[in-house]
């Protein structure tokens, strides 16, 4: 399996707009970051996981030309606003599994709802064929990808984490609840939310996230969804040494 980190900034991105700080001038290239996502490819299948508001930008970085699906998190701006982007995909190659849970279906159906109920002739609409997610309710993507998805807790939103095997993707939460933990154990690779070093209201600090990885033993962990307040040579100090921030174009296979 190979997971490429395709943004890994919160929904500002990093720089942020108008900011001065050490990471947002800093010329480190890890220390760029767009809007949160990632693409896993296994025995020739591509996943998607979310339609950042960079999608376009990271699909021609990355010289996407074929997805077999996407996975949506949640619905959040940072997570979906790409989702017209994929419209290129479909004028080749028709239209793509998209993969959510109820609750951000029904937010995807009123933001995009000029796609689930367009009023007007012209103009290309993404081509999207639903399938809703339910907690610990695994699928198949070809024949021997097993996504599970999983629920944690953003705030009071239930966001879905998706295990694809051994390898694991949780972003945007603060609570893993038990049942969940469950499924997270002893993983190849584990990518989880950490937002920034300090505290946050819905987002698992530097701390709270390095708890969770003690308790969850993957092999090795990626944090992502960073934001300006993490300076990436100075701050991967503070990390185990099977802990690493995550940033822009790494690749990782297992």
């Amino acid at each position: 399996m190979k997971l490429t980190f395709l943004g890994t900034g919160t929904s500002t991105g990093v720089p942020s707009i108008a900011c001065q700080c050490e990471t947002c001038l800093s010329e480190d290239p890890r220390d760029k970051r767009l809007r949160v996502s990632a693409l896993v490819e296994h025995n020739g299948k591509r996943i998607l996981i979310d339609t950042s508001t960079d999608f376009r930008q990271q699909a021609l970085r990355h010289k996407i030309t074929y997805l077999d699906a996407i996975l949506i998190t949640h619905c959040h701006a940072d997570h979906v606003f790409g989702l017209d982007d994929i419209r290129p995909l479909n004028f080749r190659y028709g239209a793509m599994g998209v993969y959510a849970n109820e609750v951000a279906w029904k937010d995807l159906r009123r933001i995009f709802q000029y796609v689930f109920e367009p009023t007007h002739v012209g103009g290309g609409l993404p081509q999207l064929i639903p399938h809703v997610v339910f907690h610990k309710s695994p699928f198949y993507i070809g024949k021997d990808l097993e996504i599970t998805p999983l629920e944690v807790i953003h705030g009071k939103l239930p966001v879905i984490a998706y295990r694809l095997n051994d390898f694991a993707y949780a972003t945007d939460l603060k609570v893993i609840p038990h049942d969940s933990m469950q499924f997270l154990m002893d993983l190849d690779v584990l990518v989880l939310d950490c937002v920034r070093i300090k505290p946050h209201t819905t987002h698992l600090c530097l701390e709270e996230a390095l708890g969770y990885i003690s308790k969850l033993k993957p092999k090795r962990a990626f944090l992502t969804h960073l934001n300006h307040d993490i300076l990436y040579e100075r701050d991967s100090k503070l990390l185990p040494e099977n802990v690493f921030f995550a940033y822009d174009g790494l690749v990782v296979e297992k």
